[in-house]
């Protein structure tokens, strides 16, 4: 059986253990494609804080460090990106990176640290995935909200 929820980000989980609010789903095999997400339920845990093992994914520290939530950046500022993860990858795991729910494709799947190219003016949500090859278990980092800010014309001062 697999368990599917939204959490407060929108962001879509899929776990082997039910959640309150989760929705029973049935598939072939007990996964979905072979792959189930797992995630914690409830408030999003602080920058940094432990995630539980799932399924020989464990990590001391598994979060994004950079942008910092609701960062606001201006113009053509370059968006570092950071993931802090403690140790290191794990042979068989790789890393999948998601900004506004859409894989960034050129990332790698080793990469813990890249810049994002300019951004339009908007609001974006990034997060990161760790997939075992091997087991096909996962676990996604807590969604980061920041913001793209153009300046204005009639305000010199922000160029």
């Amino acid at each position: 059986m697999v368990y599917k929820w939204t959490d407060s980000n929108g962001l879509v989980h899929y776990s082997d253990q039910p959640v309150p609010g989760a929705e029973k789903m049935v598939t072939n095999g007990g996964s979905l494609n072979g792959m189930a997400s797992v995630s914690s339920a409830g408030t999003p845990a602080a920058a940094g804080a432990q995630k539980p093992a799932v399924s020989g994914i464990s990590y001391s520290r598994f979060a994004i460090t950079s942008p910092t939530p609701d960062q606001v950046f201006f113009g053509d500022e370059t968006i570092g990106v950071h993931l802090a993860l403690e140790p290191d990858l794990m042979p068989g795991q790789s890393i999948t990176w998601h900004l506004n729910g859409k894989e960034l494709e050129d990332q790698g799947t080793a990469a813990t640290q890249f810049t994002l190219p300019h951004l339009g003016r908007g609001t974006y949500v990034i997060a990161a995935t760790i997939t075992d090859q091997k087991t096909g278990s996962s676990q996604t980092t807590d969604s980061v909200n920041f913001f793209v800010r153009q300046p204005s014309e009639l305000s010199p001062q922000h160029k």
